[in-house]
């Protein structure tokens, strides 16, 4: 270890300030002292430090629960750090192991590269672009070849990396374990000694990936890397981890509308806990704004600041509050904009048609069946009227369909 990462720096207000920005939200930041003498270091030399995320590009999307790693990227690229944003075009094809109860499909080359293109686009949302360093870890484990990797194995041992949950459970259960599984963490690890990292973020479930790489530091002569976990986000269900499988998730490509209105559909609860993951106002804001719900202040008026900042991050403040008022416009039974149209033949006597049949027509509903159910419901309008009678006709015209609160159309008969 050099002289200045041994030597003793003064722990300062603004280094206290770091801190705390650090361990907003975050599950644990391990070793907090270790963290602690960096960032001392980093203030009194000048020199920023290097701060790491690594994602494999498994899918074409991110989604916002995906965010709360980046926004705490954010949060320490504005304290003045080196943020790396790694895209893991090696590792993705090995598969990451972590969590799972089977061995996991690596993905093709074409497969990564197709997904990679989209990954540091759409993370740009949040990091500033012009503050962060993209890197791809084939970029070192390309040349790494044979003789390396078999190098790099020697450094980790066997009854360490049993010691990891998933791999435990597996073994124990007599579910397969692939050999290649092993190599996840190393290469993962060998990461952060190629860029030198000064910390890696990540979500719980990469706790033991992050230690590898602590550990590979060391054996390589370097000053090891602090970790930070952030929790994993829920989803609009509150209940499950945000996730596409379980459809409880909003991409961060999704449309204005709707990613407003799915924010204002979370409880309140959940919208505390999206508040300090998500947003990047300040605790001393979120808190004040917490006390004036204590005070008798309106929950949704909370959850629509919430929606407005998440939609103008990912879009514009314009598209932002156009997203408010065509949730208003729906709420009211108003009509949005931007409806999607369909023009519908009637028979050549233009006989009318029943208005179940009009909304599967439409595809608006699956079935007659359907839209009957919803019309006993008070589900249906016509032209913003409600639709009361299943017997209802509709014959040449144009009209506006409302199935629910979100689906519209305006639909022509001709």
């Amino acid at each position: 270890m050099n002289q200045a990462a041994s030597a003793v720096f003064p722990v300062t207000d603004a280094v206290r300030h770091a801190l705390t920005v650090s361990l907003r939200g975050c599950e644990e930041l391990l070793p907090q002292d270790e963290w602690v003498r960096k960032l001392a270091r980093s203030q009194a030399t000048g020199k920023p430090l290097r701060i790491k995320l690594g994602l494999d590009p498994t899918a074409p999307d991110i989604h916002i629960g995906h965010t709360v790693v980046l926004n705490k990227m954010r949060q320490l690229q504005d304290l003045g750090h080196t943020v790396i944003f790694l895209i893991g075009d090696f590792t993705g094809m090995i598969g990451d192991p972590s969590g799972r109860n089977s061995t996991r499909p690596a993905l093709t080359r074409a497969q990564i590269e197709a997904n990679a293109q989209t990954y540091y686009q759409q993370a740009s949302m949040v990091l500033d672009p012009a503050r962060t360093e993209i890197r791809y870890n084939s970029e070192w484990s390309d040349p790494l070849g044979a003789r390396g990797l078999i190098e790099l194995a020697a450094r980790y041992n066997v009854a360490r990396m049993m010691e990891r949950d998933d791999f435990a459970r597996r073994f124990k259960e007599g579910r397969s374990i692939s050999v290649h599984e092993f190599l996840y963490p190393l290469m993962q690890g060998y990461d952060s000694v190629a860029l030198k990292s000064d910390l890696e973020l990540g979500g719980t479930d990469q706790k033991f990936n992050l230690l590898v790489g602590r550990h590979l530091q060391t054996e390589y002569g370097q000053e090891p890397q602090c970790i930070l976990t952030m929790p994993l986000l829920e989803g609009l269900d509150g209940v499950e981890k945000m996730s596409k499988s379980k459809s409880n998730y909003i991409a961060i490509a999704e449309d204005a509308n709707t990613m407003f209105a799915k924010v204002l559909s979370i409880s309140d609860v959940l919208m505390w806990r999206w508040y300090n993951l998500l947003s990047l106002r300040s605790e001393a804001d979120i808190a004040a704004l917490r006390a004036q719900i204590d005070d008798g202040a309106n929950p949704k008026d909370a959850k629509v600041a919430l929606a407005l900042e998440i939609t103008t991050r990912f879009h514009s403040a314009a598209a932002a509050a156009a997203a408010q008022q065509d949730f208003v416009n729906r709420s009211q039974g108003g009509v949005p904009d931007d409806i999607a149209q369909r023009a519908l033949p009637l028979d050549a006597a233009a006989t009318p048609i029943g208005i179940a049949a009009v909304l599967r027509l439409a595809g608006l509903t699956a079935s007659g069946g359907e839209g009957n159910r919803l019309i006993d419901g008070g589900g249906v309008r016509v032209d913003s009227v409600v639709v009361s009678d299943k017997g209802l006709k509709l014959g040449p015209g144009s009209y506006v369909l409302q199935v629910g609160k979100r689906k519209f159309m305006r639909v022509t008969l001709a």
